[in-house]
């Protein structure tokens, strides 16, 4: 496993850390409820998992707690509001089995407008852009600029 993906699990606790300490807000992690933990943090992966219901259910997560006004703002927040409303059916239109009516940037783009639907203090990207083309690498860079401290790693 790499030192990144390390870092990303325990982050999100998957595991705990074997020596040292991670601190959220001055507050070793172990300290808060893992449901704490993760709803502050946003994880965007390289390989996007979507279901086959509509855009909307996919970037609310199928949670309650998010508005459709939420859902349209990270949207638009991330540039994806511009081919979701292209869309026959818009946000209700369904994405297919792990999103196959989506290109591989659209269905990236949704997955970022999830991460930010949720208002998360930390945003985590491994490698979120890798496979998008540079218009919408632009789009993504610009948004977590406006919206993020941001830290780069390879």
């Amino acid at each position: 496993m790499s030192e990144k993906n390390t870092v990303i699990n325990l982050l999100m606790r998957f595991y705990d850390v074997d020596s040292g300490q991670i601190l959220l807000d001055g507050t070793p992690i172990q300290h808060s409820k893992l449901q704490d933990i993760r709803a502050r943090i946003g994880l965007v992966l390289q390989d996007v998992f979507l279901f086959s219901q509509d855009v909307g259910y996919n970037i609310r997560l199928g949670s309650p707690d998010i508005s459709k006004k939420a859902i349209r703002n990270a949207a638009k927040r991330i540039g994806a509001s511009r081919f979701i409303e292209r869309l026959s059916e818009g946000y209700n239109q369904p994405v297919g089995e792990r999103g196959s009516s989506l290109s591989v940037g659209e269905r990236q783009l949704v997955s970022f407008a999830r991460a930010l639907a949720f208002d998360p203090d930390i945003l985590v990207l491994d490698e979120a852009t890798s496979s998008v083309d540079s218009k919408i690498e632009a789009r993504i860079e610009s948004a977590t600029e406006e919206n993020f401290s941001t830290t780069e790693s390879h």
